[in-house]
């Protein structure tokens, strides 16, 4: 089906940044854009909508994430990240069922169809199960098990958690035509031996798979491993082969100088998650650095039991102020940049090179946003007010491949009510 959406203020693509079409045009032929402008396009559309009053932007790109953790939000609240981890995130983890797991990811879709994120990348265990629900959703997802191993002498082929990384490549990657896409994943430096990283390396980079992982997030874990290895954890995950794939880190809040010169020698993305590391207590990663030294950086929440939400248009607006008043320099991280954070460069570290930016031949991922709201008016600058006025809930479609999936309060692809009612079931069971 062709549908033309006209009337609204139209964010596109321009030499690698955004500029607002004023009343323009965008044409939707099946999954992609085939029309932006300001003229009425010459060909036929099935279906017109008015969108006057709306302003078009690429749909939001979560580029870290645990979204089966919506089920524990809360949990651990007040707690630094070691104790929140191994003393309270584990232990109910290993009482979450197949089942859980599907509910917790249809929970956190809904939140983020609401607040305009199309795509997102979720390092979590058993997204095998959860697949299903994804695909029924319509979102799209680089979905990664993460790899977990504290005994020096397991064996990479014969451990549990490797089989089912490499069985979830096999039985998911590519699915939905092409909307699931699977990396492969190590936790961590501190929860993985060698031996593992080595092996789940050398798989993925046979497969062409990217590697996810959370990298420098606390001091403690930095400090800790140049006192075991003698090398920061950005230079032990390059010895052991974990960046010569596309590799993107979730935190780096710790990096030195030289593992950001190592990063960008590497072609490392950083996911940048400020809401988490400052709720962890984790502290600020030096963003402006890694832009100015030529990193690439997304844009993620991390889990909803860390966060509490995943609304990334907390994480633009946190992201965009934040670092001002730290280096006390208000010049730095332009909305442009920002956006950029959420969407382009969120896409190129899923490897979707169609997506990102709205521009003829990308695929057809939109969010509309209610530009009539009081403390969106005047748009003076609406790049400007979208990074630092915009809420969540200005969002009022949500398209993804070209099928709107929400719009106007409305879930069109999940049962809002089904989820909430088992939502609330399955956390009195896990927390009661």
């Amino acid at each position: 089906m062709k549908r033309l959406l006209k009337g609204a203020d139209v964010l596109a693509g321009e030499n690698g940044g955004f500029r607002c079409l004023k009343n323009g045009y965008l044409g939707i032929d099946g999954d992609r854009i085939d029309y932006i402008g300001v003229a009425v396009p010459k060909d036929p559309y099935d279906e017109v909508r008015d969108m006057t009053g709306k302003l078009l932007l690429p749909g939001l790109i979560n580029g870290h994430t645990h979204t089966g953790m919506s089920l524990l939000r809360g949990l651990g609240s007040d707690l630094p990240l070691d104790k929140w981890l191994f003393d309270t995130i584990f232990p109910v983890e290993d009482r979450l069922t197949d089942d859980d797991l599907r509910l917790g990811m249809e929970l956190a879709m809904l939140e983020m169809l609401a607040s305009g994120t199309t795509s997102f990348t979720d390092m979590y265990m058993g997204a095998g199960y959860c697949t299903p629900a994804i695909l029924s959703a319509g979102m799209k997802a680089n979905l990664c098990r993460p790899l977990q191993s504290f005994d020096p002498e397991e064996e990479p082929m014969t451990c549990r958690r490797m089989k089912e990384m490499l069985a979830l490549y096999e039985d998911w990657n590519g699915a939905g035509e092409g909307r699931i896409r699977v990396d492969f994943s190590i936790h961590a430096e501190y929860t993985c031996t060698e031996k593992m990283v080595r092996a789940a390396a050398r798989e993925a980079e046979k497969r062409g798979a990217g590697m996810h992982l959370h990298l420098s997030e606390t001091e403690s874990e930095q400090r800790a491993c140049v006192e075991k290895y003698g090398m920061t954890p950005a230079r032990w995950f390059d010895k052991l082969g974990a960046f010569d794939l596309r590799a993107y880190a979730a935190h780096g809040v710790w990096l030195t100088a030289e593992d950001r010169a190592l990063l960008k020698e590497r072609g490392v993305t950083v996911v940048h998650c400020p809401e988490s590391n400052l709720k962890l207590g984790s502290g600020v990663a030096d963003v402006p650095a890694l832009i100015r030294e030529g990193v690439a950086v997304a844009l993620g929440t991390d889990g909803p039991a860390s966060n509490n939400n995943l609304n990334l248009w907390e994480e633009m607006h946190l992201v965009s102020i934040l670092h001002k008043g730290v280096r006390r320099d208000p010049t730095l991280l332009s909305p442009q940049t920002v956006l950029s954070m959420a969407t382009v460069n969120g896409a190129k570290l899923q490897g979707r090179e169609d997506t990102g930016v709205l521009a003829v031949g990308n695929k057809a991922d939109i969010v509309a946003i209610d530009m009539d709201r009081p403390h969106l008016v005047p748009a003076i600058d609406p790049i400007s007010n979208l990074v630092y006025s915009a809420q969540g809930a200005d969002v009022v479609m949500t398209m993804v491949d070209g099928r709107i999936l929400y719009e106007n309060g409305e879930y069109l692809t999940l049962d809002r009510d089904r989820i909430l009612f088992d939502a609330r079931r399955a956390a009195r069971r896990l927390l009661g």
